[in-house]
């Protein structure tokens, strides 16, 4: 340890030989500390950065002995989907590569159809001594709620998955909701004629307070405005996520009325795939979300056409990584960071990362 710590005072000695200052001065730039003024600090951000200096992150993390802790707040895997099971595996790669300097990690899990269970995982957090969270705001009115409380706390907020944009937060990582669905409209453009209809689906028990999806359907409705598509566009929501409540309403839906493609607004569109392979219905193209096993099952038969897919490992692990740069580094963090909008299909799915 004397020998690192030698090394990194011998870093900071040339730094401060080099801009004529005291080394005090240099540790408060390093450090994010007031008392510099703002030519000096740009004199000696200059120089580290010429010196490439990396201090020993992990030698100062253990010689302040602070700990810093963080909590995820996401939905479990549920029978429906096993959707979250990437952002959290994108958060145990992090966890893997800093919890040696001294940062814990505690993961809270709730019901997404039930608000309920959100409410008591944030309260838990609420209750602890936590410096940051990373939160997949699922209820809009309860996860503002919750951020409000945060910000009283001084607790840093990651989000991912979907934004509240009027909440204070450290930044948001994830997809661009509305461009997602124009951009699912901009494809299914391709694929339908003149009078062809379009049904969205809607999967999901709370779908008033799931923004995500709704969010969805406005940039896919927008598509069809802004291009003067006549498409009649149909929609069905389904508010029990149980395989028989689906069939039962497509059923109900198709019967009615002739649907040439159909668009699911997220991770469920196997439901509605598997519905389509037991009837035989061959002849209704079919668009969802997420690089799932049960999706990938059903895009390699062609049930379905295309599956729209945003990194979700690589949120979870960029999420907690944020908060790891703000409090660790004081890095400046970018506020709204979007992932790329991936078209999968049944000839490159074999090569794509989550």
């Amino acid at each position: 340890m004397k020998k690192t710590e030698e090394k990194t005072l011998v870093g900071v000695r040339e730094i401060a030989r080099k801009a004529n200052v005291s080394i005090a001065t240099v540790d408060r730039v390093l450090h994010n500390r007031t008392g510099v003024s703002a030519k000096t600090k740009e004199k000696i951000d200059a120089i580290i950065e010429e010196l490439d200096y990396k201090p020993n992150i992990l030698a100062r993390r253990l010689a302040s002995k602070q700990i810093l802790r963080f909590a995820v707040l996401i939905p479990s895997v549920s029978a429906e989907t096993d959707y979250w099971s990437a952002p959290l595996s994108g958060v145990e790669q992090a966890e893997s590569e800093i919890s040696a300097y001294g940062i814990e990690i505690r993961t809270f899990l709730f019901d997404q159809n039930d608000k309920k269970s959100f409410t008591k995982q944030a309260g838990k957090i609420l209750e602890a001594n936590f410096n940051g969270v990373l939160l997949a705001p699922m209820f809009i009115e309860e996860s503002s709620r919750f951020v409000d409380e945060c910000s009283k706390k001084n607790i840093q907020c990651v989000f991912i998955n979907s934004d509240i944009p009027d909440k204070n937060s450290l930044c948001y990582i994830g997809p661009n909701l509305y461009h997602s669905g124009y951009l699912t409209a901009h494809i299914s453009g391709y694929l339908l004629k003149e009078n062809d209809r379009v049904l969205i689906v809607n999967i999901s028990k709370e779908i008033d307070n799931h923004h995500h999806l709704l969010r969805k359907e406005e940039g896919f409705r927008k598509y069809f405005v802004d291009n003067n598509k006549t498409n009649e566009i149909l929609k069905v929501d389904i508010r029990d996520t149980a395989y028989e409540s689906v069939k039962s309403s497509l059923s109900e839906t198709l019967k009615k009325n002739d649907i040439n493609l159909i668009f699911v607004t997220n991770s469920r569109v196997s439901s509605v795939a598997r519905y389509l392979e037991q009837e035989g219905i061959e002849n209704i193209k079919l668009i969802g979300f997420d690089f799932l096993n049960d999706n990938i099952e059903y895009l390699k038969k062609q049930t379905i056409d295309f599956l729209i897919c945003q990194k979700p490992i690589e949120q979870g692990y960029r999420g907690i990584m944020a908060l790891y740069t703000h409090f660790v580094h004081s890095g400046t963090i970018e506020k709204l960071y979007y992932m790329p909008i991936d078209i999968i299909t049944k000839e490159n799915y074999q090569f794509y990362r989550n």
